[in-house]
């Protein structure tokens, strides 16, 4: 059995922190939207709004929203759990 290579355990451990740190933000991001009073262009919020909207505006652009509630979140939330798995 050969070692493994230490460039990719460090490669594959990064990813999989940053994509447990994004989907914490992509939660934040979420659950603040249901407050209607957050102002998206104060620094704390842009900043997160600025990480995330890219991501899950990938998923808006094909699910619209229904009732008011937007399930391309949810999507985005299953697929990025999907990739942490993966790493």
């Amino acid at each position: 059995m050969n070692p493994a290579n230490p460039a990719i355990e460090l490669l594959t451990s990064t990813l999989g922190t940053f994509l447990q740190i994004y989907f914490v933000l992509l939660i934040v991001r979420i659950l603040l939207s249901w407050f209607p009073q957050v102002n998206w262009f104060d620094p704390p919020f842009s900043i997160l709004s600025q990480l995330t909207d890219p991501y899950l505006n990938i998923f808006r652009s094909f699910i619209p929203p229904v009732g008011g509630i937007d399930f391309s979140s949810l999507l985005a939330l299953l697929l990025i759990q999907v990739a942490m798995g993966l790493f």
